[in-house]
C-alpha cells in the first residue's frame, strides 16, 4: 500500500517534505565506469565502440556494420502492420504540427540613437538522438526527439539504438524513417554517447545530444556536456493527479499505474480533497495490479514511492503541486481552467478527466520528453528551442556611437580594461576630427 497523508495529521509537513526528498535514483556509482568508457572511445574510436558493443550487447560489428543500412531499414519496416504504421504517421503529423508553432522569429529594429539591434535564430548543424533498445524500446521517443529537430532545421540527425543480440525493433526504424533521420547506428550505452560527442572514424560528431537512457547514459551525457549540448538529465518518470470526487476511481487508478509500470523507481501521486475518493482509488489500484502485465514493476513502484494526499481544498492542492513540480500533472476537477491558472511548476499539464497523460506520451502533440525530479521548477520539456540557438545583432551608425560610446568608454575605464575603451574612443576621436570642406 502507498503512503496516505492527510492535511490534518500533526506530522503532515514532515512526511510531505520527506516525500519530496525521497531518493528514487539508482544509487550505484557508475561515473567512474562511464569516465573510462568515454576516454576509451576518445582514444580508440570505432575499435572501442565495437569492443564494448560485443561485451554489452553480445553483437559483433565492424566499422562497415556500425550503421544500419537503408536496405536493412526497408526490410525491417516492411514487417510493420498497416495499423501500426498509420498510428505512427498520425502521431508524427500531430507532433510536427504542434512543434511548427514553436519556431521562433528573427527580430530587428532601430532605437532612438539610430542603432540597429536584433537577433536571429539558426539550427544546430548536427544532432544525435539516443534511443533505448531491448525491452525499453520506444518508437514514440524517436518521434518526440527527431521531429522537433527536423522542424528546427537540423541538417544532420543521427540516432543510436542498441540492438542486443542483433534484435531490431521495426517500429523504431519506421519512426526514424518517418521523422527524417539521416543515420542510424546500432550501438548504445555510454559508448554511444561518447561516439556522438567526440566522433569516431565512422561516426561524425554532433553538436547536441538528446534522448533518454539508463544510469550509464545519463552519466555519460552529464560528462560530455560542454563539448556538446544536451537536453536534460532525466530521472525516473512521475505523475501527479489532482482529482475531486466527481471522477471514476478506476480511471484515476489506471492513470497512476501508467507511470508506475515504467520503472520500479517511478512515482505516482494522487492529491484529492475527498478522503473516501482517495481510498476508492487506492482500492482500484490494488485490484488492477492483480491483472496488469507489468505488475512486477508497477507493484514496488506504487508500494515504495506512491502516495495519496488528502487536502482541505484545491487551493492547498495547487500549493503542494507547485512544491512537487511534477513531470506530468493531471487535473481532474470540475473547474479545471481555474485550477490550472494557479499552477506554476509542471512539465506538462493534462486538463480534465478526458485527457489521460498517456495521450501525451503518444499522440497529443506536445512533447513527452519532460523535466523530472522537481526540475520543472526551472526547466521545460523538449522543444524546437532545444535545437536552435540565438545570435544577437548590433549595428552602430556614427550618430549612434557618438550618443552611447562615451559611456562605454567610461565603463571600460572603471573595469581597468584599457583596450576596450580605446577601441571605442578611437572611433569617437575620428568623429570629432575636423572634416574636410
Amino acid at each position: 500500500m502507498p503512503q496516505f497523508l492527510t492535511h490534518t495529521d500533526p506530522d503532515f509537513e514532515t512526511r510531505f517534505t520527506a516525500l519530496l526528498s525521497a531518493k528514487r535514483e539508482d544509487s550505484v556509482d557508475v561515473d567512474d565506469a562511464v569516465a573510462a568508457i568515454i576516454a576509451d572511445v576518445r582514444q580508440r574510436g570505432d575499435a572501442a565502440v565495437i569492443e564494448l558493443t560485443s561485451k554489452f550487447d553480445r553483437l559483433d560489428l565492424t566499422p562497415d556494420t556500425l550503421a544500419i543500412s537503408a536496405d536493412e531499414v526497408d526490410a525491417e519496416i516492411a514487417k510493420v502492420s498497416d495499423a501500426d504504421r498509420a498510428a505512427l504517421e498520425m502521431a508524427a503529423e500531430r507532433i510536427r504540427a504542434y512543434h511548427l508553432r514553436q519556431l521562433p522569429k528573427d527580430e530587428s529594429w532601430s532605437d532612438d540613437t539610430g542603432a540597429t539591434l536584433g537577433w536571429r535564430w539558426t539550427p544546430v548543424s548536427a544532432a544525435g538522438l539516443y534511443v533505448p533498445g531491448g525491452l525499453a524500446s520506444y518508437p514514440s521517443s524517436v518521434l518526440m526527439n527527431a521531429v522537433p529537430a527536423k522542424v528546427a532545421g537540423v541538417g544532420r540527425l543521427a540516432i543510436t539504438v542498441p540492438t542486443p543480440d542483433g534484435i531490431i525493433n521495426p517500429l523504431v526504424l519506421l519512426a526514424a524513417r518517418i521523422s527524417g533521420v539521416d543515420e542510424i547506428y546500432r550501438i548504445g550505452g555510454a559508448q554511444a554517447v561518447a561516439a556522438l560527442a567526440y566522433g569516431t572514424q565512422t561516426i561524425p560528431a554532433v553538436d547536441k545530444i538528446t534522448g533518454p537512457g539508463n544510469a550509464f547514459v545519463a552519466a555519460a551525457k552529464r560528462r560530455v556536456f560542454g563539448k556538446v549540448g544536451i537536453d536534460m538529465i532525466a530521472g525516473p518518470s512521475e505523475i501527479l493527479v489532482i482529482a475531486d470526487k466527481h471522477n471514476n476511481p478506476a480511471w484515476i487508478a489506471t492513470d497512476l499505474l501508467s507511470q508506475a509500470e515504467h520503472d520500479e523507481s517511478a512515482q505516482s501521486l494522487l492529491i484529492t480533497d475527498d478522503a473516501a475518493f482517495g481510498q476508492a482509488v487506492a482500492d482500484e489500484v490494488e485490484a488492477q495490479l492483480k491483472t496488469l502485465e507489468r505488475t512486477a514493476i508497477a507493484t514496488p513502484s506504487w508500494r515504495d514511492y506512491g502516495a495519496i494526499i488528502v487536502v482541505k481544498d484545491l487551493d492547498q492542492a495547487a500549493e503542494l503541486s507547485d512544491r512537487i513540480a511534477p513531470e506530468h500533472l493531471e487535473l481532474c476537477v470540475e473547474d479545471v481552467d481555474a485550477l490550472a491558472a494557479k499552477i506554476t511548476h509542471a512539465g506538462a499539464i493534462f486538463l480534465g478527466q478526458w485527457t489521460p497523460e498517456a495521450i501525451g506520451d503518444y499522440i497529443g502533440g506536445p512533447n513527452h520528453v519532460l523535466p523530472t525530479a522537481r526540475s520543472a521548477r526551472f526547466s521545460s520539456g523538449l522543444s524546437v528551442m532545444d535545437f536552435v540557438k540565438r545570435t544577437t545583432l548590433a549595428k552602430m551608425t556614427p550618430a549612434a556611437l557618438r550618443a552611447i560610446g562615451p559611456n562605454a568608454v567610461r565603463l571600460a575605464t572603471s573595469e581597468s580594461l584599457q583596450a576596450h575603451g580605446l577601441s571605442v574612443q578611437a572611433r569617437l576621436d575620428h568623429l570629432n576630427e575636423p572634416q574636410p570642406e
